[in-house]
């Protein structure tokens, strides 16, 4: 019982501190039609110094995380740009854009009858809008933020994985590694521009919702044009493999160890 209530007041006294480390990403909004605006959360570095130049990395959550008051995307993957070793090693810009109801990061339309669900990806089709937007809102954050224009990198979980993919096909000279997680994207017609990025790919081996299927045709892919590309794919570990993914001992350290080529 002693050690019960020891825990507890631990855990009581944890709280505070982590609802502290949540509100260290500001919340912020950015256009995306018609003078109309979207929620985002921006993480800066600490004694952030707009003399100097800093990684940005974009974070695209998955359709669980969607709405319009940007309070459920920090679920998956803000711990650890709030890691106090992280954040002094890895000092970066770090985003996380909030894509509303009824809407999708990326081109597909989706069969929700299957099991795992089904998705046909169609990129000939229009860039959906919220793609768009988050593409304006990099390009802004580069110009008016102390960023590094040749370390901007995207991770993104689920829809946000295949929004990951997509970006990568729209905007190939925009980011210096991407790293989409449990999101497909094997109808694709890479082609060389897209050999400058560096990606790594993750996925969970038993997926019921994303096949994992679909990122290892995607992987494939990339192979096929000699692109630069690291699969790991998680044994018994079904739709949440960002647990597993953002727990990656070297997931930061690979990430800002690329810079985009010319």
């Amino acid at each position: 019982m002693k050690n019960f209530f020891a825990a507890l007041v631990m855990f009581l006294f944890a709280l505070p501190c982590f609802a502290q480390d949540l509100s260290l990403y500001q919340k912020k909004e950015y256009s995306y039609s018609e003078g109309k605006v979207l929620p985002y959360r921006i993480l800066y570095p600490e004694n952030y110094d707009k003399d100097k130049k800093y990684p940005l990395v974009l974070v695209l959550h998955g359709a669980g995380e969607r709405g319009n008051d940007n309070e459920k995307q920090l679920v998956h993957g803000s711990k650890l740009f709030l890691s106090e070793a992280n954040r002094k090693d890895y000092p970066a810009i770090v985003v996380f854009p909030q894509c509303p109801e009824n809407s999708f990061w990326s081109s597909v339309s989706v069969d929700q009858n299957k099991t795992p669900i089904l998705f046909e990806f169609n990129y000939d089709n229009p860039i959906t809008w919220p793609l768009d937007a988050v593409q304006q809102l990099v390009s802004q954050l580069q110009s008016t933020e102390a960023v590094d224009k040749k370390r901007t990198y995207i991770t993104g979980l689920s829809m946000g994985g295949m929004g990951t993919f997509e970006m990568m096909y729209r905007f190939p000279k925009l980011f210096a590694a991407a790293l989409p997680i449990c999101g497909g994207g094997d109808a694709m017609r890479y082609d060389e521009r897209v050999k400058k990025t560096s990606f790594w790919v993750f996925h969970g081996a038993v997926d019921a919702v994303v096949n994992v299927n679909e990122s290892i045709a995607m992987v494939n892919k990339l192979k096929d044009i000699k692109a630069a590309v690291t699969y790991t794919e998680y044994p018994n570990v079904n739709h949440n493999s960002w647990d597993n993914a953002f727990a990656e001992p070297t997931f930061l350290s690979w990430m800002f160890s690329h810079k985009r080529k010319k």
